[in-house]
């Protein structure tokens, strides 16, 4: 969607259905029909560019059987990769990863990047968002955006909200959970007043998700960029997120405040709940209009 965003506003005609007539291929996926694509297009003497969205880092502490399955996966992105003449991934962190595999393309980082616009909402939309969800005027909201599996940090979010009963945690997005391993399936399972999983909204609804949180926190494992992150910096939510070398490009204490820990994710949250520590939304917007189509 956001290439498709970008391709519009630089009047550049595309089509999303590959029997079309095309000069040039931009695959995002990494499933078979994918490589077929890809390997059709260079057998039409049509170059083929490749996304690198994925990596074998991001695919680990996904789903069941994903660890022991990360090396064969590995081999397989290697495959896909490499039936491109030129790859694009979202981060420098992700191309430093992906220069140490098996390819032998040229790899250039170019962020997915935000349209700073659409990540608004009224006061009227937020309101009916907060009523949706029960939430009284002084209720204090910390939200979570993704796939409910342990690299997002699903685990630790309940924990948190096991330790803070006085603030309200609502986690949107949603996975099967026949393909989830038992530690997750408990975690989601997991009943308290102050805890809500909210499955999957529509993206118009989540926009107004992030406007109606007090801080959005981001307890990722592993990403090759995070969309979310970008999203909630441009609604101008105060943001939590891990301290991971993808995120370097924000300063600690500065632009966002980072954590390594769960404890450390507590004290962050409860200090800008309380007032205590000063919010960041300006400076976090700002770094997040760096990063804008």
């Amino acid at each position: 969607m956001h290439q498709e965003m970008a391709l519009n506003s630089a009047g550049i005609a595309y089509t999303t259905n590959y029997k079309d007539d095309f000069d040039i291929v931009h695959i995002n996926t990494v499933f078979p029909h994918s490589l077929l694509v890809a390997k059709k297009a260079k057998a039409a003497g049509k170059p083929v560019i490749y996304h690198a969205h994925s990596t074998m880092e991001d695919f680990r502490n996904s789903y069941s059987f994903s660890n022991q399955a990360s090396l064969g996966f590995k081999y397989w992105l290697n495959t896909c990769y490499n039936s491109a003449d030129l790859i694009l991934t979202p981060s420098q962190y992700a191309k430093d990863l992906l220069e140490k595999y098996d390819i032998d393309k040229p790899i250039h980082v170019i962020s997915n990047g935000i349209d700073l616009s659409y990540w608004q909402a009224t006061a009227e939309e937020v309101a009916k968002m907060r009523s949706r969800f029960n939430l009284k005027t002084d209720q204090k909201v910390a939200i979570s955006v993704g796939l409910q599996i342990e690299r997002k940090g699903i685990i630790e979010f309940v924990e948190l909200a096991k330790q803070m009963p006085e603030v309200t945690f609502i986690w949107f997005g949603y996975s099967n959970p026949y393909a989830l391993p038992k530690e997750v399936k408990k975690a989601i399972a997991t009943r308290l007043p102050n805890l809500i999983f909210a499955g999957y909204i529509p993206r118009d609804q989540v926009r107004v998700a992030y406007q109606m949180a007090d801080v959005y926190l981001f307890m990722t494992h592993e990403e090759t960029e995070g969309i979310v992150l970008l999203e909630a910096l441009a609604s101008k939510v105060d943001t939590v997120v891990s301290d991971l070398p993808v995120f370097d490009y924000l300063n600690a204490d500065h632009d966002v405040y980072k954590a390594d820990s769960l404890l450390t994710f507590k004290e962050r949250l409860k200090g800008l709940l309380d007032g205590n520590l000063p919010s960041l939304i300006e400076r976090g917007y700002q770094k997040a209009s760096l990063k804008s189509i």
